[in-house]
Parts: structure tokens; sequence; C-alpha cells
């Protein structure tokens, strides 16, 4: 018999390739969520639910409707510019909590994996690691994604519902939202115009959207793994680095602004996630390297711009 699965936020950025993910899968049964229709490149087996998680009694009938017995919950906040203040981020905590609520009392849930932030931690530390960096938020979505993830793990300890937590570092891809760093230049450089940036020293950990998801459909799956995971490639790099990529694969190194955008005194110069426990307990690795996926990711936007 297929075991139910269920993923919220199923057409956002993260939430279609990792519907893709695990439809290819034959030991589940996968349910999609999302507040629209059914996207057109949603597999045939993949059942779709039009459900707004925000609405009231939702994730209740939602529950009753699905009956999963896992959940990837990747439904948030995350338009580009908004989502660090957005007061969206409180009604999230409580949607999430409903959600968790529903799932454990409905009978047959035993597991839900929540999609967190590297922004939970204190960025000073520079690596971050699950098990020894202080979390400290700077933001309202950092701390509200804390918030809820603390909560969850005490309502799982009463409950006997298991919880993981993937932090997500910086993801990129193919159709990723415009306004973020990766897809913005990409975008400007395709279309002629002058990208401008920062002095670009400051190295970050990317990883390509796919193997975010990849990497948190493989948690949903490590029924042993409990608790917060990085979802991140532990390889950081310098921004200036990942630009300078784009701008070749394009063809317009030209048109990088270098010294363009100031940073901020307090801008950490290291952030970066230790993947420890993605590789040896959840047992994943990436995919994609750097370079090959910002070349995906230009060629996408050839496309597209």
């Amino acid at each position: 018999m297929s075991r139910p699965v269920l993923i919220t936020g199923a057409s956002g950025f993260v939430g279609r390739p990792a519907v893709l993910s695990l439809a290819g899968r034959e030991e589940l049964e996968v349910h999609a969520v999302g507040r629209g229709s059914a996207p057109g490149w949603l597999p045939p087996q993949v059942r779709w639910h039009t459900v707004d998680l925000l609405v009231p009694d939702a994730p209740v009938r939602l529950m009753d409707e699905a009956a999963p017995e896992a959940v990837l919950h990747l439904a948030w906040e995350a338009t580009p510019g908004r989502f660090w203040t957005s007061p969206e981020n409180l009604d999230w905590i409580g949607a999430t909590l409903a959600l968790a609520r529903a799932l454990a009392q409905g009978g047959k849930g035993r597991r839900l994996v929540g999609a967190g932030t590297c922004a939970e931690y204190d960025w000073s530390d520079g690596w971050c690691i699950e098990t020894r960096t202080t979390v400290r938020p700077q933001t309202l979505y950092g701390t509200a994604k804390d918030a809820t993830r603390r909560v969850l793990e005490a309502y799982g300890a009463d409950t006997g519902l298991a919880v993981a937590w993937g932090r997500v570092f910086f993801l990129y891809g193919p159709g990723e939202h415009p306004d973020r760093l990766v897809s913005s230049v990409a975008r400007r450089l395709i279309t002629g115009q002058r990208a401008p940036t920062s002095h670009g020293r400051q190295r970050r950990d990317f990883l390509h959207v796919e193997d975010v998801a990849g990497a948190l459909a493989a948690l949903l799956l490590a029924e042993n793994v409990s608790g917060p995971v990085n979802i991140a490639s532990g390889e950081p790099v310098a921004v200036g680095d990942v630009l300078t990529t784009l701008a070749e694969e394009a063809g317009r190194p030209d048109l990088l602004g270098w010294g363009d955008v100031s940073l901020d005194d307090s801008e950490p110069p290291l952030i970066a996630g230790d993947v420890t426990r993605l590789r040896e307990e959840v047992g994943f690795r990436p995919a994609w390297d750097l370079p090959e996926g910002l070349s995906a990711t230009v060629a996408w936007w050839r496309d597209h711009a």
C-alpha cells in the first residue's frame, strides 16, 4: 500500500521540484497543496488540493481529505523585499501550528518537516552548525521561523509527532523570483542592463533549488532524523565569484557595477552551513555544482527575460 505524503506551497519555487522529486517514488501517494488551481506541470499521479491554509479550519479539512502520514510544509510568505518584515509571518506561525495539530489529531499523521531558514542563526558565527551555533534571529522572518520550530518540537514531544526542520541557506536557480540576487543579476545581464553590486567579497553558501527541494524531500523520508538540519552546500563562495560567472555566461562582464551597492558594516563576511547531518544522517548530496547551476540559470533567463 502506498504511503500518503503531502506538500504545502507546492506551486512555489521550492515546492515544484519537491513535488516532482517525491512523485517519482512508487511507494508514495503524493498530495500537493496550493492556493490556485492545479498547475500544468503537475504529474498525473499527484493529487492536487486547492486550499488557502490561512483560512481558519482549512488545515483540518485538508487533513481529513488527504489523510497523510507525513507533511512537507513549504508554504510561507516569501516575497523578496517583503518577507523579512511582513506581518504575514505572524499569520503563518498560526497556520503552521494549526496544520501540525490537525496532522497529529487526524489519527494517521506521524511526521512533519518544516522549511526553516539560516536567518534563525546568529550570523556573527559565520559557520552555522545545528548543535553548536547560537540561534539569535535579527528579523521578524527569522524569529517567526524559529518560534514556530520551538513550538512544533514541544508539541511533537507531547503528541509523538516527529518534527524535523530544514534550515535553508542561499538558494538559486531557473524560475526564481526576478528580484532575488542571482536571478536579478542574470536577468539584467541578459537584457543588456547594468547590474549594480557590492564589492562581492562576502562569502555565502549557495545551493541549486532542485538540490534544496531534493534535500527537503530526503529529510521527509528520513524518519529517524529530527530537529534542525542545514539545507546547504557546505561550500561557501564569494558573491563576486558568483556574479562573475553569471557575467561570463551571459557574455556581458562589462555590465557588472562593482561597488555600486554599499554594504552595511553589520553585513557578515561569511554565512555558511555545516552539512554533516544532511550528508551523514539524511544521506543527501547535491546533484548540481555551482558553475553548472549558474549556467542553467542564465540559459533559463535567455528564454524568459
